[in-house]
């Protein structure tokens, strides 16, 4: 086993093996990028057509990862929907979504049946990575019985591992590359041999003692991200009620050099990780009779987050003499966070469907979603508004509910009705009393 572990690490050192990306989204593209960078042979594979003939065209569908770098990786990368061709990788790495159910329960049908497909096409050698956020046991267990109905076995005919993802959009001060990768084997020749791969593309590895402990990590990253959340969320609540404004609480309690982390209030939570994580691990410990409430009650919070969005604009209406009756508003921001493109879990869409749903008419405006974007949950009909004074005044309100660095503060509020400002973008909102309201 030795011989063999140390020859496989050397075709990896080598570049002499062929890797396959399964899903070319936020998690996946980077990735592709990276080991082309690195200098191997990359395959990606999507069911998307759209997304493969865009990527063929050297063509970025997605913001902050230029059309360039696609380009740059022409010669070496390889975008399709046939996955026949996983018989021909030697690597296989699994980014497809986890999202949850109607029931808030955890949706694997992507893994699991992405899973199957390797089964299909599986041969003695591979290794099969998964990153995608999911409970602990979903690899060593759910997806080694499914793939071992091929007839070969885990950590012997192939190899089998978890990393988890920990891309941050348009964070400029970590990469892919150097972000550290927590990574967890089936067994220790599984975790030396991914450990190999991942080292080419990645400046730090740690290595963990299992793969449920590298599941379980990802989970407690932003469990721990989710609970802080929707404490500050809660004692925006609070404070709101006492004259006292969050915002300029945290920034004094952030001055203290320890013992303290500064987390930001807003209108809910937003992106793939933050408002799904948490519920799959609520959802695994039933399994072991056991209730996690600190958690289930942080997503409570959070979820509520856009209702008392939707309660302080109609509260603001109504002092300004406007029902809701036919009311106009205008969101900005559709994106889930600051100056990304990706809309997924986004509280904006929240937002849009309470309001619709009280007769209120409801448009966005975001610079970087300028059409709305395929939505498994909601239905966006029009496109973004541009942000000109004449459209801002149109409206009864502006909602504030993504702080993109584009938008200006003074012009929308020189222009607009009203503002409800969920992202602290308008730093002085005594000077606007009589327009500004902190939601």
């Amino acid at each position: 086993m030795k011989k063999y572990i140390a020859a496989y690490v050397r075709r990896i050192q080598a570049r002499d093996i062929k890797i396959g990306i399964i899903g070319l989204g936020y998690v996946g593209l980077p990735l592709v990028i990276e080991f082309c960078r690195s200098g191997f042979q990359v395959t990606g594979f999507d069911i998307d057509a759209e997304k493969v003939i865009a990527l063929k065209e050297g063509r970025s569908y997605i913001k902050h990862i230029a059309s360039s770098f696609i380009r740059e990786c022409s010669s070496s990368f390889f975008p399709t929907s046939d996955f026949s061709h996983l018989a021909e990788m030697d690597c296989i790495i699994i980014c497809v979504p986890t999202p949850l159910n109607k029931h808030r329960e955890p949706d694997l049908s992507y893994v699991f049946d992405t899973t199957r497909t390797i089964a299909r096409h599986i041969r003695t050698g591979q290794l099969i990575s998964l990153e995608s956020t999911t409970y602990p046991g979903t690899t060593d267990e759910d997806m080694r019985i499914i793939l071992e109905e091929s007839g070969l076995r885990a950590g012997v005919e192939f190899h089998l591992a978890y990393s988890p993802e920990r891309e941050d959009p348009n964070n400029n001060n970590f990469s892919t590359r150097t972000i550290p990768k927590v990574l967890g084997g089936y067994t220790p020749a599984c975790l030396e041999i991914a450990t190999a791969l991942y080292s080419q593309i990645i400046d730090a590895v740690i290595p963990v003692s299992s793969t449920k402990v590298a599941e379980a990590t990802k989970l407690l990253e932003n469990i721990y991200r989710a609970v802080n959340i929707a404490l500050v969320n809660e004692l925006k609540v609070v404070f709101d009620r006492m004259g006292i404004d969050i915002w300029e609480v945290i920034d004094a309690a952030k001055t203290k050099p320890f013992g303290f982390q500064a987390f930001y209030p807003g209108p809910g939570l937003g992106g793939h990780c933050i408002p799904i994580d948490p519920f799959y691990l609520t959802w695994k410990a039933r399994e072991y009779d056991f209730s996690t409430r600190f958690i289930e009650l942080a997503g409570e919070i959070n979820t509520r987050m856009p209702y008392y969005v939707v309660q302080k604009t109609v509260e603001a209406l109504t002092a300004h003499n406007r029902g809701i009756g036919g009311a106009k508003i205008l969101i900005l921001g559709l994106a889930y966070k600051k100056d990304v493109d990706d809309v997924r879990e986004s509280p904006s869409l929240k937002l849009m469907e309470i309001l619709k749903e009280k007769g209120i008419e409801v448009d966005y405006n975001d610079p970087y979603v300028p059409t709305p974007p395929k939505l498994r949950k909601y239905r966006v009909e029009r496109g973004s508004i541009p942000l000109t004074g004449e459209n801002l005044c149109q409206y009864d309100c502006v909602i504030i509910a993504t702080d993109h660095s584009l938008y200006d503060p003074e012009f929308i509020v020189e222009n607009a009705q009203l503002v409800i400002d969920t992202r602290n973008l308008i730093k002085n909102p005594n000077s606007h009393a009589c327009k500004v309201v902190k939601a």
